[in-house]
């Protein structure tokens, strides 16, 4: 099933920047960069408008809109007025991609839902500024021929998850459900792909898988022994706290960028498909299935009830576990995690 988009942009520039200083400087160059870029508005009410410098942006195989937008070279296009480089750094899971933004490594970069709070939590001032998907993204997966049908079956068992990302959380939610805990199995802390290596050669009983990856391996006979898109999270494109404030303009061309490529994306679901194989290296009809029919991008690209209901169920299996120290810290990680300003001025049309 292909999911069509119905909902509109405005063309709106971001309402926050009127109020940023009027000069802005001290920005982190980009690698090679000989010098800082400078962030500077004419006026009272006007907007910053960034002069050269980088963006430090991630690219991730579970995140498709940001694989058409580095395919297409929008950001480069919508930038080069600016002098601003895009350089691209691709997230191996959302772990990386949270780690990549607690160091200053990329401005922006794409998370599932449940990895962003957990980051917030435990004090990386990043912020939500636009919502990519709602995918079915994980499950849990065992081998071809495992005797295991059943979540309840994992007890004792040896299971690999990369912890800090959906997946993970999906194991937990998953165990929680069927009347276990993350104490009853073995959890292998693997990279998304090393655990699908260490079920194929038999290091784990079970997998928590994430697609594309995971649709991969169901191609090659792997069995998805629990689907539950109630325990997947929404992707969220991210952001410092500190790129948002120096930064606002070129955050705003990054959300316009999106939205431009979700339209795209809906109208080329092929064209996505056949992006999505290059860059992960899958047979086209895996990457089709993956785009068809567990990928939901005809969603609100603002963020807020729907994914704070979503976090408001998952944050308290970030204490249960040990994740997070207190509730407290997870409470005001989601009253300040969304940031909509962005994705409510969003402008497709705006990028060429």
């Amino acid at each position: 099933m292909t999911f069509l988009r119905q909902t509109s942009t405005t063309a709106a520039i971001v309402a926050a920047a009127a109020s940023v200083a009027l000069v802005l400087t001290g920005c982190v160059a980009g690698e090679g960069s000989a010098a800082e870029p400078a962030s500077t508005s004419a006026g009272d009410g006007d907007a910053v408008v960034t002069e050269g410098g980088t963006l430090n942006i991630d690219f991730a195989t579970y995140n498709p809109l940001s694989l058409v937008i580095k395919d297409q070279g929008w950001l480069e296009d919508a930038l080069a007025d600016q002098d601003i480089t895009v350089n691209w750094v691709q997230s191996a899971g959302s772990n990386k991609a949270n780690e990549a933004l607690r160091a200053g490594a990329i401005d922006v970069g794409s998370t599932a839902g449940s990895a962003a709070l957990l980051a917030r939590s435990n004090g990386s001032p990043i912020q939500v500024i636009d919502i990519y998907s709602q995918p079915e993204w994980s499950a849990i997966v065992v081998g071809q021929d495992s005797p295991i049908t059943d979540v309840t079956e994992l007890k004792g068992k040896q299971v690999a998850a990369t912890k800090g990302t959906d997946p993970y959380f999906f194991l937990l939610q998953s165990l929680e459900e069927a009347g276990l805990s993350a104490s009853d199995v073995t959890v292998q802390n693997l990279q998304h792909a090393d655990g699908w290596a260490a079920l194929q050669n038999g290091s784990v009983d079970a997998w928590a898988g994430l697609d594309p990856i995971m649709a991969g391996a169901e191609e090659s006979g792997a069995q998805l022994i629990y689907r539950n898109v109630d325990f997947n999270s929404y992707g969220f494109l991210n952001a410092t706290e500190s790129f948002l404030k120096a930064k606002p303009d070129v955050a705003q061309t990054v959300v316009n960028a999106y939205e431009h490529a979700r339209t795209w994306a809906l109208d080329n679901p092929e064209k996505t498909a056949e992006i999505l194989a290059s860059v992960a290296g899958l047979d086209p009809a895996v990457a089709t299935k993956v785009i068809d029919e567990r990928t939901n991008l005809d969603v609100d690209n603002v963020p807020g009830d729907a994914q704070i209901s979503v976090l408001t169920t998952i944050g308290p299996v970030f204490v249960e576990n040990g994740d997070v120290q207190t509730q407290q810290q997870v409470d005001d990680a989601i009253d300040t995690i969304v940031n909509d300003t962005y994705a409510k001025a969003a402008d497709a049309d705006a990028i060429g």
